[in-house]
């Protein structure tokens, strides 16, 4: 063999070698995606199975918020329909108006001193709060998930990998505007008291 077929072989290989490793690591950032999408979607479900039992011990001492308990059970299959398509645009907006009417009900809730005192509502809502947390803790890491594997396929030389191979970029979980402005604490006090 001549040196020329030899430098033309290991080129070759080290190619094949290359494109291997970029591939594998394509791979594993999808998948790393798909996980931290379900870590997120295990808290879904738990604090969509918790909401119902919120809204009936509520119901019992608050016979003039309907429409703020009507508002998150409506927030509450939001959430639940966008979850279970997969639609992360979505869910970052059923998210925005279920995140607000909880604050909604627990703003309004302080009004009612009775529900405050009932233990299983402050479970309840200790349950929910930590899980919105856990939310929000699983959501950071799914976005930084999301952004690595976006950022690889499209850099070169991936994206020689990616695109012929059909490798495509996910959809960051981003919160609609609602969620992340404050609740006025001071209108829902005066307008639960009218």
């Amino acid at each position: 063999m001549e040196v020329s077929t030899m430098v033309t072989i290991g080129i070759l290989v080290v190619l094949v070698l290359y494109v291997i490793v970029i591939y594998n690591n394509l791979v594993g950032l999808k998948h790393a995606v798909s996980q931290a999408w379900s870590n997120i979607d295990v808290l879904l479900k738990q604090r969509h199975d918790e909401l119902p039992k919120l809204v009936e011990t509520c119901k019992q001492y608050m016979q003039h918020e309907k429409d703020t308990l009507e508002r998150v059970m409506k927030a509450r299959a939001a959430v639940a329909s966008a979850r279970e398509s997969q639609d992360v645009g979505g869910l970052g907006q059923a998210e925005g108006m279920l995140r607000l009417g909880l604050g909604n009900l627990f703003a309004v809730a302080e009004a009612y001193p009775d529900l405050k005192a009932n233990e299983s509502f402050r479970h309840l809502q200790t349950r929910i709060t930590g899980l919105e947390n856990d939310i929000a803790d699983r959501r950071e890491f799914y976005n930084a998930s999301v952004n690595a594997n976006n950022v690889r396929i499209e850099q070169f030389p991936d994206l020689l990998v990616a695109r012929p191979l059909g490798f495509k970029g996910a959809e960051l979980l981003e919160f609609d505007a609602a969620e992340i402005s404050d609740v006025n604490l001071g209108g829902l006090f005066n307008s639960s008291q009218a």
